[in-house]
């Protein structure tokens, strides 16, 4: 098999799974379906090993697979770029892909919709590769658009949920406004490059840079990076497109961990990196995504702090996450925010995963104030978790440390070396510091209530009502029948544990490994582009590293170690020690504390601003535009018109013989007069 059948097996295996669970669901059946599916995503994870360990050897693909139309000079074609970047976005997509698919056959056992679940996922899975293999704008934007359909399908999944409807539709809304901007600025690439393959436009990014854009008087390289990430907030929910993403728990746990690891929610994060070449040239676009990065990375922190469902605590830490890998962007930090994207996307998908598995050993209780004590009765839950939230507060050694310590060293340096404006440096260096005791607080708030203290699971007033149920029978939002109730929490079948100990692996070990060859090795090569004269940070933060094992042993005597620590054992204070101090501070802070619980008031702020206001435009435009002119002028006044014109006529038709003989003569007297007082005007 040659490499560019390989390249089209990745996406196409899982696009074939997704047609025949899709369309053959009933005919294949349950095991049919999941069949189908799992094959389809390993055999696109091993094709992506093979490819990987091809380019390894040296060997990189840019080309063109089919040409679909060729207008007014643009070609529109579907290709593949294959580098470093590419394949180490394939083989996460793929790997946590795959996890997602098995553990599903065990979360969703008993769901009525189990075959149409697999399609999705399997599709969703399909989008996400054809995004990061794309070597054009148009199949980026292919992809792009398609991760956001499927979303919508997956997260109004239990379409007979209104809430779930509500958050499938606000997604898909949210996400237009971010794709406006995202396709604005390809539009401008178009115009002016007069191509949409990425090496043609990158060879072109220095006549870019020389141009204006005609109607703001902006450098036109800037108005393309501030588009395109326009369009990265987003997919990757920054402030203020955010709101979508913590509603998407409406959706199944197993599309959380999908949506929220190794897809859509890091197309923004891939989409900057991939355009290195086009941000490096604008400091102004890199202090714009610098302010937001920093602002979802700490404000979005702050609203984990009050969330009681397990679910949502893990999103706001996945808006919090993404605003660090936001950040790093901002200094120009490329592979140290996709260095933490694959690791985030490890235990995340770990955390995730293992929410759900407590869901299940608790009967679909998503409330961790109704947990406690499940360490003793679900232990690989607990341990694989464990392990998840080490990497995520950043605990030496583990994943999550050698990618958000490099984050916050990569600002320190930049912030000091002067290549920042003003105070932004100060600012971002402030957040993702005092981001990282308030993840480590919220992280371990929900581990210490969920695993240890006394179990509190039924003294839940709503243990008998299943909040997030699809339908009235026997099964619940998360497919299964509730047998057992009344034996207590209990461990997950394999199906749902396996992959949790497979996610645990990569959590613990791939910093370690990947830290060195892909900071300081140059192992993405000619991927990314760096202005290391204007952006120093990387090449200042490869001056103080020293190694994996002696970059952990340093990491035990800075702040962010000491800041995490204290976020750790003030949670334990708080919620096994003393748990009347959490409920004191929030009686003593009941304006912040509703401030958080109404999440800044983003929503009421878009339901009474941008909604009302788009229905009161939509109302003036239908009144003025649609009855006024259209209907009123346009359509029922050239109606008029001709009526009235035909009603003067008919004085004129009377079929009288001398009446018409009359006008003749009449018009042949008028004729003639006209004519004689021409020629007087011209010869007399």
């Amino acid at each position: 098999m040659d490499m560019q059948t390989l390249y089209l097996l990745v996406p196409l295996a899982p696009l074939a799974g997704a047609i025949l669970a899709g369309l053959f669901g009933k005919q294949i059946g349950r095991a049919g379906a999941h069949t189908v599916t799992i094959l389809g995503v390993a055999i696109a994870l091993f094709a992506s090993i093979a490819i990987f360990q091809d380019v390894q050897a040296g060997n990189t693909f840019n080309g063109t697979v089919y040409t679909w139309m060729e207008a007014g000079g643009l070609k529109f074609e579907v290709g593949f770029m294959i580098d470093k970047l590419t394949v180490m976005m394939m083989l996460v997509v793929t790997f946590v892909s795959l996890m997602v698919h098995i553990y599903t056959i065990g979360y969703m056992q008993d769901d009525p919709g189990y075959q149409r679940f697999f399609s999705y996922i399997s599709l969703f899975t399909f989008s996400m590769l054809m995004l990061v293999m794309s070597n054009n704008f148009l199949q980026l934007f292919f992809g792009w658009e398609a991760v956001g359909l499927v979303s919508y399908l997956l997260i109004g999944f239990w379409y007979t949920k209104p809430t779930a409807i509500y958050a499938n539709l606000k997604a898909f809304l949210v996400n237009r406004v971010g794709d406006f901007g995202f396709l604005l600025g390809i539009g401008l690439i178009a115009a002016y490059a007069g191509t949409m393959n990425y090496t043609e436009v990158f060879e072109k990014r220095m006549e870019l840079a020389a141009l204006t854009e005609v109607v703001t008087g902006w450098p036109l390289i800037t108005a393309i990076c501030i588009l395109l990430f326009i369009g990265a907030m987003g997919k990757s929910a920054q402030v203020p497109l955010h709101i979508w993403l913590p509603d998407s728990m409406e959706g199944p746990t197993p599309i959380s961990a999908l949506i929220h690891a190794a897809t859509m929610v890091t197309a923004g994060i891939f989409m900057v990196t991939r355009m290195s070449p086009l941000f490096e040239l604008s400091d102004t676009a890199l202090a714009f995504i610098l302010v937001i990065g920093a602002t979802t990375a700490l404000f979005m922190g702050f609203l984990g702090l009050i969330q009681n469902d397990i679910k949502r605590v893990v999103a706001y830490s996945t808006l919090s996450q993404l605003g660090y890998m936001t950040v790093a962007l901002g200094v120009s930090a490329y592979s140290v925010a996709v260095f933490h994207l694959m690791t985030h996307a490890f235990f995340k998908a770990l955390l995730f995963l293992g929410a759900g598995s407590v869901i299940i050993g608790c009967h679909h209780n998503q409330d961790i104030r109704y947990m406690g004590g499940l360490w003793k009765r679900m232990p690989i839950t607990w341990i694989t978790s464990l392990l998840g939230s080490l990497a995520l507060i950043g605990f030496p050694l583990l994943s999550g440390f050698y990618s958000k310590d490099s984050i916050i060293e990569a600002v320190h340096f930049a912030n000091h070396s002067g290549s920042l404006p003003g105070w932004v440096g100060s600012y971002a260096y402030f957040a993702v510091l005092a981001g990282v005791f308030v993840t480590a607080f919220y992280s371990f708030r929900m581990y210490f209530l969920v695993f240890h203290g006394e179990e509190r699971y039924d003294q839940n007033p709503d243990a008998h009502h299943d909040d997030h149920a699809h339908d009235d029978h026997a099964h619940d939002a998360h497919g299964h029948n509730d047998h057992g109730h009344h034996d207590g929490p209990h461990e997950s079948p394999w199906v749902v544990w396996v992959p949790l100990v497979l996610l645990a692996i990569p959590s613990v070990a791939i910093g370690y490994i990947a830290i060195e060859p892909m900071l300081f090795g140059d192992w993405f090569g000619s991927a990314i582009l760096i202005d290391s004269a204007k952006h120093p940070a990387m090449h200042d933060l490869g001056e103080i590293f020293h190694g994996a094992g002696a970059m952990a042993l340093h990491g035990l005597q800075t702040a962010p170690f000491w800041l995490a620590m204290a976020g750790v054992g003030l949670s334990w204070f708080f919620y096994l020690k003393a748990p009347h101090i959490p409920a004191a501070i929030k009686k003593a802070c009941a304006p912040i504390y509703t401030l958080l619980d109404n999440k800044y008031y983003f929503d009421r702020f878009n339901e009474v601003v941008v909604m009302a206001g788009s229905r009161a435009l939509g109302k003036g435009l239908w009144k003025a535009g649609d009855q006024t002119v259209i209907d009123g002028l346009m359509v029922n006044g050239s109606a008029r018109a001709v009526g009235a014109l035909a009603m003067l006529t008919r004085l004129f038709q009377t079929g009288q013989l001398y009446l018409y003989a009359f006008a003749m003569i009449f018009g042949v007297f008028a004729l003639l007069t006209y004519v004689y007082w021409v020629w007087l005007r011209h010869f007399v």
